[in-house]
């Protein structure tokens, strides 16, 4: 318990670094993914490529490469993120490392969100946007007040199990230098070598706290969604 107590704000921090991760990138993920998965049912052929592409690639390409891409390749052909270095968000600084971090994040998590919200979208009985476009409503309409209400329902599950993956992927940063829940298990468990079992118990215990929150969260969405469809 030494490790803990002792050093309880590290502890803290690195887990406020991690749900920042998650928050960020989450967010942004879900933003980029419902839009890849808009372009790719859309009437829009290369755009329907592309996305297809896209969730292809990056589905398909492990985290780690992207974050070795994003971390230490661009910044040599002259990405050097340095806009953001300035920026303060209460006490917290968002670095360079930080941003890339989410970014690598979002990139990837965004073409699983892209699958989920597309097979919701298919999960929606075609007549109903046939008959969204016989009333004269644009695609544009037709997905934000017909299809997408009626898929979120359906991509909840899915979603929650790509968020959930997400929270855990966030550990890969501590690998380029971002001092969240991992890195600090790991700077713990160098300092306290006697105690490395409390230490993994602790920040795995943080891990489920995360989890667990994401998944009573879509629990509750469902019950209510499922009490208004009654």
């Amino acid at each position: 318990m030494e490790a803990i107590t002792t050093d309880f704000d590290l502890y803290l921090k690195g887990f406020g670094l991690t749900v920042g991760l998650f928050v960020a990138s989450g967010i942004a993920s879900l933003v980029f993914g419902a839009l890849l998965a808009a372009a790719r049912v859309g009437p829009i052929s290369v755009l329907a490529k592309a996305s297809a592409a896209y969730v292809t690639l990056f589905r398909n390409t492990p985290l780690l490469m992207i974050f070795i891409f994003i971390a230490i390749a661009m910044p040599r052909i002259g990405f050097t993120f340095n806009f953001v270095e300035e920026i303060r968000v209460g006490d917290w600084n968002i670095s360079g490392f930080f941003f890339r971090a989410c970014l690598a994040l979002t990139l990837y998590t965004s073409a699983f969100v892209c699958e989920a919200f597309r097979s919701g979208i298919n999960a929606v009985p075609i007549g109903q946007a046939e008959a969204a476009r016989a009333l004269g409503l644009t695609f544009g309409q037709n997905m934000t007040n017909i299809v997408m209400p009626q898929a979120l329902r359906a991509v909840v599950p899915p979603l929650t199990s790509v968020q959930i993956a997400l929270a855990k992927n966030t550990s890969v940063a501590a690998a380029f230098g971002i001092a969240e829940a991992t890195a600090t298990m790991r700077l713990l468990g160098n300092r306290y070598g006697d105690q490395t079992v409390e230490i993994f118990f602790f920040i795995a215990v943080g891990y489920i706290i995360i989890v667990e929150i994401v998944a009573l969260g879509s629990y509750a969405l469902e019950r209510r969604w499922k009490a208004a469809a009654r």
